[in-house]
């Protein structure tokens, strides 16, 4: 199995129902440098559940990082020696997600009030193996307020071990809000985390929240290591084919949207032979056309066809199809303009 060496100047963020294995490969169409991190994956279920379905993924992967969820030191001990085992390049705890749900299992944001337990499981995730081991957190949760609790709660990961931090620069409110709303109407504050940097200089710090563009995420360059983008990276994927050359130094010429889907076509041909619906992968390529010519059409063949049963790469095929004759169409009508 190829392995690549770890680089997070630039993430793209765990997201639920999103970041799953055929999102990631689709991903690696359009970047081939940037650290993908699965969808949050509960210890539970890694010991008590289907251990191979949770954690398969595909060698393109890489660089890749498994998020898991659990407060447990000893449960995410056997599930980082998992995570070795399957080929992953980082194991990220999951100290940010406010649900109630993973408010029950007691992790996710609620661990922010328990830096000491925290800098537990950080410790014993890093004697349990040999990978990096990464926490993404908040910058505060609920009544904590100012920069003191958050310094502290850092203190207490970075002293036990943890090889990078990934933080939200939003703080989570535990009732009241949503996971949605938590990731919207909580202010941002990047100041906190530009502190964060200038204190501890020696961790690796990584920025993640309300980070849509390119831009964005290069200003940030400046005060911290590195940026994680979230959804709009997966609702304006085409963002990431800058990455390798804007964050990375590659010289890659950025590719043409059709060739990034026809290079997913080996790997969907053989995910469709084992059974796997086409839609459950074409669900995440929706947005790649988006403010192109046809990328209504694109948009419309896809959600309209690729669910049938027996759907194959013919939907995607003539998809593209359209998308070339929208552009051909536009093409022409601005030669006709001009020779008016």
């Amino acid at each position: 199995m190829h392995k690549k060496i770890l680089n997070r100047r630039f993430c793209v963020a765990p997201m639920l129902d999103w970041s799953d294995r055929h999102c990631r490969v689709f991903w690696r169409q359009l970047t081939t440098e940037a650290v993908l991190y699965t969808e949050m994956i509960t210890t539970g279920a890694l010991i008590h559940g289907d251990a191979e379905r949770h954690l398969n993924f595909s060698d393109v992967e890489h660089p890749v990082a498994l998020q898991l969820g659990g407060s447990d030191p000893e449960a995410l001990a056997h599930s980082v020696r998992l995570a070795e085992q399957w080929g992953y390049d980082e194991v990220n705890l999951n100290c940010g997600c406010p649900s109630d749900r993973v408010q029950n299992g007691f992790f996710g944001a609620c661990l922010m009030s328990r830096p000491a337990l925290v800098a537990d499981c950080v410790k014993a995730m890093k004697d349990a193996c040999s990978l990096p081991i990464t926490v993404k957190h908040r910058i505060g949760i609920d009544e904590q307020e100012g920069y003191g609790p958050l310094q502290e709660f850092v203190a207490a990961i970075a002293e036990a071990g943890s090889d990078a931090i990934i933080v939200h620069a939003r703080k989570a409110w535990l009732q009241g809000l949503s996971p949605k709303e938590n990731r919207e109407i909580p202010p941002l504050n990047y100041g906190l985390v530009h502190q964060l940097k200038q204190d501890f200089p020696d961790l690796e710090i990584i920025i993640n929240g309300g980070i849509q563009t390119i831009d964005d995420a290069v200003s940030q360059l400046s005060y911290v290591d590195g940026i994680m983008m979230g959804r709009s990276a997966y609702q304006t994927p085409f963002i990431l084919a800058d990455v390798d050359s804007q964050f990375y130094g590659q010289d890659r010429q950025t590719p043409v949207r059709g060739d990034v889907i026809r290079g997913m076509f080996p790997y969907i041909e053989a995910e469709l032979a084992k059974g796997t619906r086409l839609n459950h992968m074409t669900r995440h390529i929706l947005g790649l056309f988006n403010g192109e010519p046809g990328g209504r059409l694109f948009r419309r063949h896809i959600s309209e066809y690729a669910h049938r049963p027996n759907a194959g790469i013919e939907i995607l095929e003539q998809a593209l199809q359209l998308t070339d004759d929208a552009l051909q169409t536009m093409m022409t009508k601005r030669t006709v303009s001009n020779e008016q």
